[in-house]
């Protein structure tokens, strides 16, 4: 009947009723909300369980992926890389020993800098996502303060808005030269 949409109270009078589902035998709306709780830990829970292994199987393979990425850019970066335009090696003298040598190329290691800031990003989210699955984050506090007005406020609020009003109007006839 919940999955009907229906509230517990109107199970507790549906049930009531000699022609429904209990043949008149009254479930009370308490007695209604514990069975789907029970009913929910039998069903539901085992699989949240199981989703929950799953889903941390598939972020601890990401994990394992990222780490061998970066293992892949880390080696890209331990290479020399030289500089090459229209298909010919870039040199320069080396001012110590006059001989020429290959210009390195820091693009590719600007490049692999950034791809690791990527990676290093996306290992932050598979961590927080690891930590939401398994709740390991504190909850957050809230400070809620609520404040009252009754009807007393409103009107007390109304003849001060009145009083400034009648002050600021003497005030503009005192500047003004004359009395208003």
């Amino acid at each position: 009947m919940k999955l009907d949409g229906h509230s517990f109270r109107a199970i507790e009078a549906i049930t009531a009723a000699p022609t429904g589902p209990t043949g008149g035998e009254r479930i009370p709306w308490t007695t209604a909300r514990d069975l789907l709780r029970e009913e929910c830990a039998q069903r539901v829970d085992p699989k949240v369980d199981e989703y929950r292994t799953l889903e941390l199987a598939r972020l601890e393979a990401a994990l394992e992926r990222l780490r061998n990425m970066e293992e892949s850019v880390r080696t890209v970066m331990s290479r020399q890389h030289i500089t090459v335009n229209n298909g010919r090696v870039i040199r320069v003298p080396n001012a110590l020993t006059g001989e020429e040598e290959p210009v390195e190329d820091d693009t590719f290691i600007l490049q692999a800098v950034d791809r690791l800031n990527r990676i290093e990003e996306q290992r932050r989210k598979t961590g927080e996502a690891i930590r939401r699955l398994l709740g390991l984050d504190a909850p957050t506090k809230v400070d809620a303060q609520v404040t009252e007005v009754t009807q007393a406020d409103v009107e007390l609020q109304e003849m001060l808005r009145n009083a400034r009003a009648k002050v600021h109007l003497e005030e503009q006839g005192i500047i003004g030269g004359g009395t208003s």
